[in-house]
């Protein structure tokens, strides 16, 4: 690590984001499961790190950061990097009782443990272990500092290949384009859309600018403790059937994330009317039915990245700009006990179509941003701990490769992505790979004592809602 630093020009942080998460001891994580279907070769991981993810800039440098008037002001420092002290193989009893709780433990611990700030700030560990998804599992840490989950999720993906043709890069589903039309009916559409997205962009801004300043969730078992320090301390994960999903998604000619946001919400109905049961604390049951539980998801800015240039970004050791680049969205749950469990789905694409048709996410990152740069770090840091403490849930959703690929000569089964540090008491990530869709909780265990629960309430959802379309179009057939 003895190399000779200097300055890389324009290495630093460019979003407020980068600039918080530099912060000492304002740590946060991006944590990335890889279940492999066969045994780990560490020795191949090494040498795979070393012709691809040390050449990008972030990944052989250190971060070094200095305390100024109102900033923190960072440089990335070119070092030499010994990838070998970045692979971790521990070593595991491989006739152990429950892998499945081993492995739950070992990223909690992971995820919890300081990362040496005197090395690049990413690491891998391999753990010879067999659970019921997998033959052995990777895990990787990535600090924030170094990129959003979304750039960093792109970049490791850049580093596999298509089992089925081992030269040829992962593939992903492309969103369908319309239709061309006749130019007087473009130019007319055209002009509703910007009025479309002019109103929706003041009315949603406006509500997110009244939940941060004044809005507080009311007090559920997701947020029972007013004023205590919340921090994630527990990773689950599980997984269901993409097919499943888009059985529901066709017969309500829908997306995947409406539906996903839909089952999140039908799960959480129902945890926490089962909470409420048991918790004679809370004043009532009727909390279900205002509707005043929020939650933040998250949008990527920058335009999709190809996974070629990303590939290209490292053979070559590309200086192109890099770091975090996210919004975020207030969304309302719909949270109350529904008759017909379809209702969450459409309550979700109502409230995520009104989102997705305005700027509230370039707007958010723009008050970051603004907040950062006119009011200095510790007014960021007030206002991000302000969006928190006023939200329940983190939600993410990313599509991943829908063909089987391989890291590195190990085959893929699955991958499963989350994060820590944040003040937040419960984050669901979704994450697609070719047919199977992977559930990450990341928890404060003192806030939800029974994840597997909540998990299996969610995934119980979804087959609801698969066994009511099934019903009712049945139904229609016979009529």
């Amino acid at each position: 690590m003895a190399a000779a630093k200097q300055v890389m020009p324009s290495e630093e942080p460019l979003s407020p984001f980068s600039r918080l998460f530099s912060m000492p001891g304002q740590d946060c994580f991006n944590i990335i499961t890889l279940g492999c279907k066969t045994e780990g070769n560490a020795h191949a991981i090494v040498e795979g790190l070393k012709n691809t993810l040390i050449n990008h800039p972030r990944f052989s440098s250190i971060l070094e950061t200095g305390l100024g008037e109102h900033k923190v002001k960072a440089k990335w420092i070119p070092t030499i990097v010994k990838v070998e002290d970045h692979v971790i193989v521990p070593d595991i009893d491989p006739n152990i009782e429950n892998p499945d709780q081993f492995l739950e433990d070992y990223t909690t611990n992971m995820a919890l443990s300081p990362m040496d700030k005197s090395k690049p700030l990413w690491e891998f560990h391999l753990l010879q272990l067999k659970t019921s998804y997998a033959g052995s599992v990777a895990v990787a840490r990535f600090h924030h500092s170094l990129g959003d989950g979304m750039s960093l999720m792109s970049l490791l993906l850049a580093c596999t290949r298509k089992t089925c043709d081992l030269q040829a890069l992962p593939t992903f589903v492309v969103p369908k384009k319309s239709n061309g039309m006749h130019i007087c009916w473009s130019l007319i559409a055209w002009f509703w859309f910007i009025v479309k997205l002019l109103f929706h962009t003041c009315v949603e801004v406006f509500k997110s600018m009244v939940i941060v300043c004044f809005v507080r969730d009311n007090a559920t078992p997701l947020k029972d403790k007013s004023g205590a320090t919340i921090s994630v301390n527990k990773f689950i994960h599980r997984i269901f059937s993409l097919d499943d999903v888009k059985v529901v998604k066709n017969a309500m000619n829908m997306t995947v994330n409406d539906v996903l946001l839909g089952v999140v919400q039908a799960g959480l109905s129902r945890y926490l009317s089962e909470r409420f049961d048991l918790n004679k604390t809370f004043k009532s049951r009727k909390i279900l039915e205002k509707n005043n539980i929020y939650g933040v998801v998250f949008f990527n800015l920058r335009p999709n990245r190809n996974i070629e240039d990303l590939a290209k970004m490292m053979e070559k050791g590309s200086k192109s700009r890099w770091g975090n680049s996210i919004g975020y969205v207030l969304f309302p749950l719909w949270v109350r006990l529904e008759e017909d469990t379809l209702e969450y789905i459409r309550r979700a694409k109502i409230t995520m179509d009104r989102k997705k048709l305005s700027l509230e996410p370039i707007f958010s990152f723009a008050l970051l941003k603004f907040t950062m740069k006119v009011l200095g770090l510790k007014a960021l840091k007030n206002l991000v701990n302000s969006i928190f403490s006023r939200t329940s849930v983190i939600f993410t959703n990313v599509v991943g490769p829908c063909e089987e690929i391989s890291f590195f000569d190990h085959e893929i089964s699955y991958i499963a992505a989350s994060s820590c540090g944040v003040p937040q008491g419960l984050t669901i990530h979704m994450q697609s790979y070719v047919k199977k869709v992977i559930i990450n909780l990341a928890v404060d265990h003192n806030v939800i004592p029974d994840p597997h629960h909540l998990c299996d309430l969610i995934i119980d959802s979804l087959n609801s809602m698969k066994s009511a379309v099934v019903e009712r179009d049945s139904c229609k057939l016979e009529v």
